[in-house]
């Protein structure tokens, strides 16, 4: 007999001090914190049983967000107020949660939901406006922008959805969102570097994931 599962969605920050911290790294350290919470996680079934906990979509290491998504399943139903206040008071150092909410049991796995994500990109001693606004526009009205990944050929332009210069009183970023569908995802650092810019010198954070609607 099939055990009864409830489905939940957490979102939560990836913070400065552990942007070098990889992808494996983090979702051993939420296994941890939702042990140290207490939580009645569920179980995958196997000869190595392991948390049902699905992490939306891999940051690249020295990246920050504010919108990383996780699917859990818990043995028991929670109120998700109770939930949170539990992996606040267990929560790792660098990973905040801002929301916790309840999603059906049957949606389709939470990796094949994400279309887009939007990025916000700060440069150390940045072009000058003129310089990068000019960059943009090129790449933008470029009909193809063909590169090589591992070895594959691919089309970087179908990729970029929206790409922006901004600019307040004492800073100058680029605003972008990108494909991250899976087999078609762009990357905020080839962007970069089609425009000239080396990625070394910039400080990326993910602002958005952008799911299909269900």
């Amino acid at each position: 007999m099939e055990t009864t599962v409830y489905r939940y969605r957490l979102t939560f920050y990836k913070e400065e001090s552990i942007r070098f911290t990889g992808h494996l790294d983090i979702h051993r350290a939420w296994e941890r914190t939702f042990r140290r919470a207490g939580l009645p996680l569920a179980y995958r079934h196997g000869f190595n049983p392991r948390p049902r906990i699905n992490i939306g979509s891999a940051l690249p290491l020295g990246y920050t967000s504010c919108s990383e998504q996780m699917d859990f399943w818990l043995e028991e139903e929670m109120d998700t107020e109770a939930i949170a206040r539990a992996l606040n008071q267990a929560q790792a150092p660098g990973l905040p949660i801002s929301e916790v909410m309840r999603i059906e049991t049957k949606q389709p796995a939470l990796q094949t939901q994400i279309q887009t994500a939007a990025y916000r990109v700060h440069i150390d001693d940045p072009p000058p406006i003129d310089e990068m606004q000019s960059a943009v526009e090129t790449l933008m009205r470029a009909s193809s922008l063909p590169r090589e990944r591992r070895g594959k050929s691919y089309d970087l332009r179908p990729l970029i959805k929206k790409l922006q210069v901004k600019q307040s009183t004492d800073e100058i970023w680029l605003e972008m969102t990108l494909s991250a569908s899976e087999g078609a995802s762009g990357r905020p650092g080839e962007v970069l570097r089609a425009m000239g810019i080396d990625p070394t010198y910039a400080r990326i954070q993910r602002t958005k994931l952008i799911l299909t609607s269900v």
